[in-house]
């Protein structure tokens, strides 16, 4: 087995195990808003992973894999953004232990000053 080899597929096991603790996250979470954190952290992170560690596995796929990354990195915590002011637009509610709610205090002071 050679260098490379050993090296990606250590990488990709490391991306796997940062997928599976994500997916546990989202099973653990108290509330969507958590489980939109923890499931994107986790999944950014280890798809980043994977796909270095394919990199090493394929480096002739290294230009489209960088790519990928890329692409990774910019949408899913755009997404997650998006996914998260919805679900506070639609007013999902926040777990009991939630002391702090940054949007709903813009929210109050942008009302406060158009009154």
């Amino acid at each position: 087995m050679n260098v490379l080899n050993l090296i990606g597929a250590v990488v990709v096991l490391l991306g796997s195990l940062f997928l599976f603790l994500g997916a546990l996250g989202v099973v653990r979470m108290p509330d969507s808003y958590n489980r939109i954190q923890t499931g994107t952290k986790a999944t950014t992170m280890g798809m980043i992973l994977t796909v270095i560690g394919f990199s090493f596995l394929h480096p002739e796929w290294s230009g489209k894999l960088f790519l990928l990354v890329l692409f990774i990195v910019f949408t899913n915590p755009v997404s997650s953004h998006v996914l998260a002011r919805a679900a506070h637009f639609v007013k999902i509610p926040m777990t009991k232990k939630t002391v702090v709610d940054k949007l709903k205090e813009k929210e109050k002071k942008q009302e406060v000053g158009l009154q």
